[in-house]
């Protein structure tokens, strides 16, 4: 295995291990508004996630700084490219952190509706963005001579919308899953029902998601060719079934480690179809930025491998103490403790 493939499944294990930790702080702080009847409620759903959240994001950072160290050109197409869209998801996550932990300096009741407000917007704002910049990716951006021949509004193209509303979809029954097993009393039930009334909308919106991807990107072609790896999609469409029969048999533990397989398995689905490209051109493929023309040389490739070697572990052990550490469920009489939610 050369390098670049190394990186590019360890690039592409980085975006999905964000997308599934994340994915929850996206589904709960969008639908934090609709579940919650009153101010404990809304205190206990940001306890839910306030110990791990920023941790979560760590992954976006992880996932970025491999991006920059191991395929630089496509580092700086990306952010040339996407450039507005990058912005948004920036701005939208630093209003998100700042709605998080500045929503209980002041007791007005203004304040903190404006607070949760920003949550809301910020939390929809930055997963919708977030996932309509990768749909446009897995189906060709209109690339030309290094050149990007689109613009803002061309990313609001049908496919990439479907790949929004998938994504959403998932960090909304992923949020509430979340809630389920984290929180106690009247909120865990309403998430729990809602997680189950969700799935079937997730369910019908993927199958389509599926048959467009076949229809408007080529990311079936690896697939094709190498029958053998059909077994990531089957294996996403089996842990998504594996949380409908887990959420009915009321075990939201096992619903939600479900809920994070069918997320990493989506992601990885879309991986698979695009190696060996990053930036995929939709206009020439040789144009495409691929992990052969934009990666790093060899021994940048090879230390930055022994960096990673050594600190992604520690960061995963890290996260599996916290997780573990906050694993009980959150209730009324936790509040007290909870500084800042």
């Amino acid at each position: 295995m050369t390098l670049q493939i190394l990186w590019f499944v360890l690039w592409g294990l980085l975006w999905a291990i964000y997308f599934m930790l994340d994915g929850f702080d996206f589904g709960v702080g969008m639908l934090r508004g609709f579940l919650c009847r009153d101010e404990t409620e809304r205190r206990l759903a940001l306890a839910a996630i306030g110990p791990v959240w920023n941790g979560n994001e760590v992954w976006l950072i992880t996932a970025g700084g491999a991006t920059f160290a191991a395929f630089p050109s496509a580092y700086a197409s990306m952010f040339s490219f996407l450039y507005l869209p990058m912005l948004i998801i920036l701005f939208s996550l630093i209003a998100r952190g700042a709605a998080v932990e500045y929503r209980e300096k002041h007791d007005g009741e203004r304040w903190m509706r404006v607070w949760d407000l920003v949550l809301a917007v910020s939390s929809l704002t930055a997963a919708l963005v977030l996932a309509l910049g990768f749909g446009n990716i897995f189906q060709g951006l209109p690339i030309a001579g290094g050149i990007y021949r689109g613009n803002f509004f061309y990313l609001f193209n049908p496919y990439g919308l479907l790949t929004a509303v998938v994504f959403v979809l998932l960090f909304l029954q992923h949020g509430a899953l979340w809630l389920s097993l984290r929180t106690a009393g009247p909120l865990a039930e309403r998430a729990t029902i809602l997680a189950g009334r969700l799935w079937l909308p997730v369910l019908a919106f993927s199958a389509l998601f599926l048959v467009a991807t076949a229809a408007w990107t080529r990311l079936y072609e690896n697939y094709v060719a190498h029958r053998v790896l059909f077994v990531v999609p089957v294996l996403a469409a089996l842990s998504l079934l594996a949380v409908k029969v887990l959420h009915a048999r009321r075990w939201p533990q096992g619903a939600f480690l479900a809920s994070c397989a069918t997320i990493v398995l989506v992601v990885a689905t879309a991986m698979v179809g695009l190696f060996p490209n990053l930036i995929p051109s939709s206009l020439d493929p040789a144009s495409s930025l691929s992990i052969y023309n934009s990666s790093s040389s060899q021994y940048t490739l090879g230390i930055m491998a022994i960096v990673a070697l050594v600190f992604v572990p520690i960061v995963v052990v890290y996260q599996i103490l916290v997780y573990r550490f906050f694993r009980k469920r959150v209730g009324a009489e936790d509040l007290a403790e909870e500084a800042g939610y």
